[in-house]
């Protein structure tokens, strides 16, 4: 027999509050699960932080004799692979100022993800909707950000349109909230590059809207001369994932927001205009920049296409004005994030 409460969000005038169903509590096995995988991608961040500090001067690189037979082939992939990443932490260890970097990026980036998950975890729990705790997905040590993010797997369906707009827009209102303080010690703990960056052979980080914005608010000229630290790093990819998250394409945050708002069909006709939008911006992005970091966003975007929105119990709810607010804002919490060519590689 369950118990049923009352749940309305705060930012939403109490109207008439719908009955919700009371969700089970996760137990001790979930917690040492979750916790398991929430403190491994923190190690696998914090590897990766390592290698994005700029004091990182020096790497000794594995010893590994040449190849001769097609078994030794075999095995030089994953054998140098290996003995980098030993290399890395054994040089961590000695140089505990270049850990410590690695440390405050992985701290930085599991809080802005954290705060994601928690806003979605949170906004399920108020309108009774079961959903597990944050899976944080490691990525292999030395891989991108140490992370391939982080989700929560709702586990029952989802009441109104009301219910599938507050939960859809929580994550990423919650994830950049907790980004904001972080993307203003990137600037307030910058220092400028101590020697001038070479001509080719780089890849550079485009400052997104935010991060300019909190430049000129501190009286930051020339922020390409500044070298990006921990801080910078995380609110960077911070900040991707947001963008990423908001696109109005299938169940994405921003699907679910489109689709909530608009219905299903402008919710398909929507997410098809922000794919073909996405894949010039790859083309553009490859030719301009040469990075083709934005045909793997375009892939991730013809999956979410594929997959079927799911429906609302009830769909006849009206969202108000209050919503429309919020709406507003998640839009211009993705303009902040959204940078067109994230890396230009020269």
């Amino acid at each position: 027999m369950s118990e049923s409460i009352h749940a309305v969000p705060p930012f939403i005038h109490r109207q008439e509050s719908p009955l919700v169903r009371r969700v089970p509590r996760p137990t001790a096995r979930e917690w040492a699960r979750h916790a398991a995988l929430f403190l491994l991608t923190v190690l696998t961040m914090t590897l990766a932080g390592v290698l994005l500090a700029p004091d990182l001067q020096y790497l000794p690189e594995p010893t590994i004799p040449i190849p001769e037979s097609w078994l030794d082939y075999v095995f030089f992939l994953p054998r140098f692979y290996l003995e980098t990443v030993a290399a890395v932490v054994a040089y961590s260890v000695t140089h505990p100022a270049l850990l410590a970097e690695g440390v405050e990026f992985a701290g930085a980036l599991s809080f802005i993800l954290l705060a994601h998950e928690a806003g979605h975890y949170v906004a399920c729990r108020r309108y009774g909707v079961e959903a597990t705790l944050p899976f944080f997905v490691p990525a292999p040590p030395l891989f991108l950000a140490g992370t391939f993010g982080a989700f929560i797997k709702i586990k029952s369906p989802i009441p109104s349109r009301r219910a599938l707009f507050d939960i859809g827009v929580a994550g990423p209102l919650a994830g950049f909230a907790a980004l904001l303080p972080i993307a203003a010690a990137a600037i307030l703990t910058a220092r400028p590059h101590e020697s001038p960056l070479p001509a080719d052979g780089i890849i550079i980080f485009n400052d997104p809207p935010l991060i300019l914005a909190f430049a000129m608010l501190f009286g930051v000229q020339d922020i390409s001369n500044i070298a990006p630290n921990p801080f910078y790093f995380a609110a960077w990819v911070g900040l991707l994932v947001t963008s990423l998250n908001l696109l109005p394409v299938g169940q994405l945050d921003g699907g679910h927001a489109t689709y909530a708002f608009f219905g299903r069909e402008a919710h398909r006709q929507v997410g098809r205009l922000a794919f073909l939008s996405m894949a010039a911006l790859a083309a553009l992005g490859l030719l301009w920049h040469g990075s083709p970091s934005g045909f793997v966003y375009a892939l991730l975007l013809v999956v979410m296409l594929r997959l079927r929105h799911p429906q609302a119990e009830n769909e006849a709810d009206d969202l108000g004005a209050a919503r429309l607010l919020v709406a507003l804002l998640t839009l211009f919490v993705f303009l902040l994030s959204f940078t067109p060519f994230p890396v230009t590689i020269k």
